[in-house]
């Protein structure tokens, strides 16, 4: 299930200060699964629901940076969007997501730089409203003057 806005592009020149755009995704065991194919991650947490009953979570849970790449899927995506260029991300954990949770990711425009076309943004995903991560990145947004 997903729920955002359009894909696209917002260059420099329209960014403003307080500009959010977010996505909706449940978190599956195939997207589990996947990720940790992709990123050879296979600690049994994620995996093994038998071993993760064992843990402090009581049960498996996603990568953690499966949930972060929301995040940029929100930059890539849409603010800016196509032709961003990740400059840094801070992230913190704050709660465990679960396959079948349903991550609300949002990022913020909370500071811009248009000389340098850089733009700061506040990132956060939610499960159920919770805060489960939070965060701040700073890109490169892209630029009509380059087209």
């Amino acid at each position: 299930m997903l729920d955002n806005f359009p894909r696209g592009t917002i260059c420099i020149e329209d960014i403003e200060m307080g500009m959010v755009r977010h996505l909706r995704k449940t978190v599956t065991d195939e997207d589990i699964e996947m990720f940790a194919q992709v990123s050879t991650d296979r600690n049994p947490v994620h995996l093994d629901e038998a071993y993760a009953q064992d843990t402090i979570f009581e049960g498996r849970i996603a990568h953690g940076m499966l949930t972060a790449g929301l995040i940029s899927a929100v930059i890539g995506e849409q603010l800016p969007g196509h032709g961003t260029v990740y400059m840094g991300q801070t992230l913190k954990f704050l709660a465990p997501v679960r396959p079948g949770d349903t991550v609300l990711a949002e990022v913020e425009v909370i500071g811009i730089d248009h000389a340098k076309r850089r733009v700061q943004l506040d990132c956060r995903c939610k499960v159920d409203g919770k805060r489960v991560l939070v965060g701040e990145a700073t890109v490169l947004a892209p630029s009509r003057k380059f087209d």
